[in-house]
């Protein structure tokens, strides 16, 4: 079953605290193993402006937060960015569909556009992903670590983090309340 698209939702007991009550937007999917971007867990520090500075992206757009967050996108390749965003952007380089309405772009274009007011109208920038190898992301759904919703653009690109788990998980009929740790099989 290819989950590209699909939203993971970590269980209670997932194990790694990395994980915790993370809401993962799947973006590949293959035999040879998986890519997502962990969309609910803003990092402390920076924020998007520092690192338009850092960069050397002048901002001129007033209507962009300038303490709009970064997210930890997953603990692989935490150094490099990851733009999720709304479809009606398009850019120079190449973007990734990751739902019929969310696209991953990696190429410094979108921050400049986002900078200066011309970006998507809806965008999170992620440092770093989430990432499997051949058979791990299977084996950690059949041992209870992940609920597999449907991809939706509205929970994976909404600004409010702090509520994104209990929603996905609501997408799904799941009340977080009735979940457990324990894996069981039938």
């Amino acid at each position: 079953m290819d989950l590209t698209g699909k939203l993971l939702i970590a269980m209670p007991g997932m194990g790694d605290p990395r994980f915790e009550h993370a809401v993962v937007a799947v973006c590949a999917h293959s035999a040879e193993g998986a890519m997502g971007v962990i969309v609910n867990k803003p990092l402390p520090t920076p924020g998007l402006s520092d690192l338009l500075t850092q960069l050397g992206i002048p901002v001129t757009a007033s209507d962009r937060p300038a303490s709009a967050p970064i997210l930890f996108g997953g603990p692989v390749e935490t150094g490099r960015g990851f733009v999720l965003h709304s479809r009606d952007w398009k850019g120079q380089g190449p973007e990734m569909e990751v739902m019929p309405e969310v696209a991953m772009t990696a190429t410094r274009d979108i921050l400049e556009d986002i900078a200066q007011g011309r970006g998507p109208d809806r965008a999170l920038l992620a440092l770093g992903y989430a990432g499997w190898g051949p058979g791990q992301l299977e084996a950690e759904i059949l041992s209870n670590g992940w609920l597999i919703a449907d991809g939706d653009a509205t929970i994976a690109l909404d600004p409010d983090h702090a509520t994104k788990w209990t929603r996905a998980l609501a997408t799904m009929g799941v009340d977080p309340r009735t979940l457990s740790a324990a894996a069981g099989h039938a």
